[in-house]
Parts: structure tokens; C-alpha cells; sequence
């Protein structure tokens, strides 16, 4: 919801970094060493180190926000970048999930996580395929944050990092979280349904 005024705070702050730093990586091999980290971060939690997840996931984020900003600055921006840096994303945000309920399985763990990652699929089929249409259309915005059409939402980029990084510092709540999730996300999906009504004919 926040991502527009967050992404200029991470770009006015990663700006330096990547031009000093950066300008010989390619964008798209830092988007691929971020999935480390975050894989890792999957596997301490399995192990019950809650500490080493919790580093290895801020880790994995300040990677997968380096990537945009050194291609940006340095020229290197492509469709493929940014549909390997989303789909990258979305393999560590269905690991971490899944990776609590391997750690802690119960009945409310299990409900939880069958219930939010059936919320990420229904939300990725609202914006996935309303952008295809916009595509169609000629309608995409030009100057959007992300590589792909995505109506704005409750639950984007910072929520996420924000419900994620949670997960790691209340993991008693874990069902809670999880549910609480589910249920905004939905309502995100159900913001871009309102908003294809009102748009497309």
C-alpha cells in the first residue's frame, strides 16, 4: 500500500551502494544470490534458528532491493530482470511459510499456511491476469515501480517484509499471523477485482 513512498526511501538509500560498488554486476545474478539467503533462511528456520532465519531474510530483502537500483542506475533494466526478480521473490515467500509449519507442525499451523498460500495464489491470479489484459489493451502504466501492471493494494512489498520479519520475532503467534495474512490479502485480490469492474468493460 506504502510502496511507492518506501521504494523512493530504499532507492535514495541504495543509490550510493550501487554506483560505487555495482556497476560491473549484473542486476540479474544479484537477483539470483538473494535467493540464497533466503532459502537459507527457510532451512534455519526447519532447525529452530530463529536468529540466523531472521538475518538470512533481511539479507535476502536488501538484495532483492540492490537489484532494481543497479539496473535502474546503470542501464540494465529488461522485462526478463524483472520477471526473474518477482518470480525469485515469490519462491522465498512460499519457503518461509512453509518452513515454519515443517518446524512447528500442528493442526492451526497447517490450516493457517493451506490458508495463506491459497490466498497468494487467488491475489496472483488477480493482478497477473488483469495485467495481461491491461498489456492487451495498451493501458500499462509507463511510469509503474514494477516491471509488470499491478494495482495497487493493502498487502504489497512492505507489508510483506513487515508480516514476514514478524513471523521471526512471534513465532507463538504464528497462526494468528498466517490467518491475518490470508485475510488481507484477499482483500488486496478483492481490491483489484473492484478495481477491473470499474475499469474494464
Amino acid at each position: 500500500m506504502k510502496d511507492g513512498v518506501l521504494r523512493e526511501q530504499k532507492d535514495r538509500l541504495l543509490e550510493p551502494v550501487a554506483q560505487r560498488f555495482f556497476s560491473w554486476v549484473p542486476p540479474n545474478l544479484i537477483s539470483i544470490v538473494a535467493l540464497v539467503p533466503g532459502l537459507l533462511s527457510a532451512a534455519a528456520i526447519v532447525q529452530g534458528e530463529l536468529g540466523w532465519g531472521i538475518g538470512f531474510w533481511l539479507l535476502n530483502r536488501l538484495l532483492d532491493g540492490l537489484d532494481g537500483v543497479v539496473a535502474r542506475i546503470h542501464g540494465k533494466q529488461s522485462d526478463f530482470g524483472g520477471y526473474l526478480d518477482l518470480l525469485l521473490d515469490f519462491v522465498v515467500y512460499l519457503a518461509i511459510p512453509i518452513a515454519f509449519v515443517i518446524a512447528q507442525p500442528s493442526a492451526a499451523h497447517t490450516w493457517t499456511v493451506i490458508a495463506l498460500l491459497a490466498a497468494y495464489q487467488i491475489n496472483s491470479l488477480s493482478w497477473t491476469l488483469l495485467s495481461s489484459l491491461l498489456e492487451k489493451r495498451q493501458a500499462a502504466t509507463k511510469d509503474r515501480d514494477t516491471s509488470i501492471e499491478m494495482p495497487t493494494g493493502l498487502i504489497e512489498g512492505g507489508e510483506t517484509v513487515v508480516f514476514y520479519t514478524l513471523f521471526f520475532l512471534l513465532p507463538a503467534y504464528i497462526p494468528w499471523l498466517f490467518g491475518s495474512m490470508a485475510v488481507l490479502v484477499l482483500l488486496t485480490a478483492g481490491q483489484r477485482v473492484w478495481w477491473a469492474w470499474h475499469n474494464l468493460e
